[in-house]
């Protein structure tokens, strides 16, 4: 069975993401908005290195073909990226494969396609993603899970802090991925430490 992570990291720096992996985190979403093949395999090695040393999985977002150039545990595709289906023609059965979603019929055409696990959002206004896609808040998240009570693991994403995890994970969750609180976090161990108890509620 596949290990999908319930607090997951999103970075496109290697020393953040050894900085997370020493505060607790044991799954690294490698998010690098560049085309430059060199660079990407650069930073992909950097990347694979630090999760075998801390045995945490690396998930590349949206560059399919540095997943066999390297060592990583799967891929997430965006809504405007690769369709699921055609990724795992591509990166075999075995594969985690993960897709991004706003709305319902995302997450149903997600289903649909088998995703490993769904990413919902955003949950609140986050400056990591360019043209965001609608807010939905507590209330939207939950709207979409109890329309399609999913079978697959929703992680929710978009601006959040260890306070909102609780409340997500009683409407349905399964985790969350986060970026700026735990890079910002003058203690990141600390704060992945929060997050992780609002988790097990």
């Amino acid at each position: 069975m596949k290990k999908i992570s319930k607090l997951q990291f999103i970075t496109a720096d290697p020393q953040e993401a050894e900085l997370a992996c020493k505060a607790g985190v044991d799954w690294i979403q490698m998010r690098v908005k560049s085309s430059d093949k060199q660079l990407l395999l650069q930073k992909g090695r950097a990347f694979e290195k630090i999760c075998q040393q801390y045995s945490a999985q690396l998930i590349i977002n949206d560059h399919v073909w540095l997943y066999h150039e390297i060592q990583a545990a799967g891929v997430h595709v965006g809504k405007q990226d690769m369709g699921i289906a055609e990724v795992r023609n591509l990166i075999g059965a075995n594969a985690i494969i993960g897709g991004t979603s706003n709305a319902e019929e995302d997450v149903q055409n997600l289903m649909d396609q088998k995703a490993d696990y769904i990413g919902l959002g955003p949950f609140r206004f986050t400056s990591t993603k360019e043209k965001l896609s609608p807010i939905l808040g507590l209330s939207g998240i939950v709207d979409i899970l109890q329309a399609l009570d999913p079978k697959v693991p929703i992680i929710a994403i978009g601006g959040l802090q260890p306070e909102d995890t609780s409340g997500l994970v009683r409407s349905g969750c399964y985790g969350v991925a986060v970026s700026g609180a735990i890079a910002n976090a003058s203690d990141k161990t600390q704060k992945v430490e929060e997050f992780k108890r609002g988790l097990e509620v």
